[in-house]
């Protein structure tokens, strides 16, 4: 709290949310515990800092959830009950004098009490849904993390299924792993093929099931697997990223086998896809990534097997795409995975499945240029059983190995921006017995 003797106290009494948010951040730098944000709170509020005047504050639409809370995400039970009414927030009122009891934090107002709760660490959220009512209804109807994305507070989570093992969850930031609860799927689905996408607060995997192919969607508010709206033509093989609340795949083959060059735009708050213009050509085992607020396809192979090497650019205002020549030179490969690649702020990296190196594009020039050998090799399988992700700041390597201790997956990490290449890879986590192939791999940022 020294630190905020440097601070313009004038112009932070004056508006208490600059303050609040300038405590958050001093304290940001310690640690992740949510108890420390209410401490901060009751600190200020103890030094008169916010006005004693009760306030008017909105409605907040939400859900009432009665769980109880285990030692992972799969053994939560959770009860929903849809309500119609709104739920409205209560002034803090004074701290010394009787406040209202039905507060968040005693002695605060509850829009400062909910940017306090915005800025705690997502994975105390199942915790503090447990409190009462109130606080299940803020953290379960998703309020908190609508308040995340006003302030551009962001907490990247790694979604994980290897050969061994259902989904999990793994939270960089306290090295900690969280088993999801059992897709409700069929057997044709758990052992087919599958694909997988982060967009918001929702995890999309993509299969095939009896009746033809399926969308199973895991809702992070509520912690259940439910069906995903299917896309309106659906599809495997494609290429796929996501920004915010919006995800696009592109391309990719139908039920039939038909390689596409369609694309559809996802939007997880509406729960609804949107077909957009085709793209220039047909292709399928291709990536997708966003970059500079556009989304691009590069790689995948024709419906004649040949390889491409050119881009697609898609710009979401003009709602039209630019081809891009030899955008992803040597193309891929029927044999080969689709294109390894990642963005770490606004730069596009890749991961050479047959040299083992990190290349990285410059837009200017068009070209690739190496900056690091891989922790782990990827021409073993062409790429295939092997995950490279853009997590926040850091590009993500994760793969199997097997040792003395048997099979594991390592999860390797490094800072582009840390010394132009040459700092090491970090070993963020060993995942032991969980075999040596990644088969999914999807990056949640919320």
């Amino acid at each position: 709290m020294e630190d905020l003797q440097d601070c313009n106290s004038k112009s932070l009494v004056a508006v208490p949310g600059s303050l609040v948010l300038h405590v958050f951040r001093l304290l940001g730098q310690q640690d992740n515990s949510w108890q420390k944000y209410a401490l901060a709170y009751f600190l200020l509020v103890r030094n008169e800092y916010f006005p004693r005047e009760p306030r008017k504050h909105s409605a907040v639409n939400g859900q009432l959830v009665h769980c109880c809370v285990s030692s992972d995400l799969g053994s939560k039970e959770v009860e929903v009950e849809e309500q119609n009414a709104v739920v409205k927030t209560q002034s803090g009122g004074d701290s010394s004098s009787n406040g209202s009891n039905d507060c968040f934090l005693p002695g605060l107002h509850d829009d400062l009490a909910q940017d306090s709760l915005a800025w705690t660490s997502r994975s105390d959220y199942p915790s503090l849904s447990c409190l009462n009512k109130k606080f299940s209804t803020l953290v379960n109807g998703g309020y908190l993390y609508k308040l995340r994305r006003k302030y551009g507070i962001v907490e990247h989570w790694v979604y994980l299924a290897c050969s061994l093992m259902p989904w999990e969850a793994f939270d960089p930031s306290r090295n900690r792993w969280m088993r999801l609860p059992r897709m409700p799927c069929d057997d044709c689905f758990s052992c087919a093929d599958k694909e997988s996408l982060a967009v918001g607060t929702q995890l999309l995997v993509f299969g095939r099931e009896y009746a033809g192919l399926a969308i199973w969607m895991y809702n992070l508010l509520t912690r259940h697997w439910s069906r995903c709206t299917p896309m309106n033509l659906p599809r495997c093989l494609f290429a796929s990223g996501s920004c915010g609340e919006i995800a696009i795949v592109a391309g990719g083959c139908n039920g039939t086998g038909q390689v596409l060059r369609s694309a559809e735009l996802y939007n997880s708050e509406a729960g609804q896809w949107e077909t957009l213009p085709d793209m220039n050509l047909p292709r399928r085992l291709s990536s997708g990534f966003f970059m500079d607020g556009k989304f691009y396809v590069i790689g995948g192979v024709t419906s004649e097997g040949h390889s491409l090497t050119c881009g697609e650019e898609y710009d979401l205002d003009t709602r039209t795409w630019r081809r891009i020549h030899d955008m992803y030179p040597g193309g891929t490969s029927a044999s080969q995975s689709p294109p390894l690649i990642a963005v770490v702020n606004n730069q596009l990296y890749a991961a050479d499945q047959s040299t083992n190196v990190v290349k990285k594009y410059d837009k200017a020039s068009n070209t690739w240029n190496i900056v690091k050998p891989l922790p782990v090799r990827a021409d073993s399988s062409n790429g295939w059983g092997l995950a490279f992700k853009g997590c926040g700041d850091r590009l993500l390597v994760i793969g199997g190995h097997r040792g003395p201790r048997g099979e594991v997956i390592l999860l390797h990490s490094w800072c582009p921006e840390d010394g132009n290449g040459v700092a090491d890879w970090e070993v963020l986590s060993v995942k032991e017995r969980a075999g040596v192939f990644v088969y999914n791999c999807a990056i949640m940022g919320c």
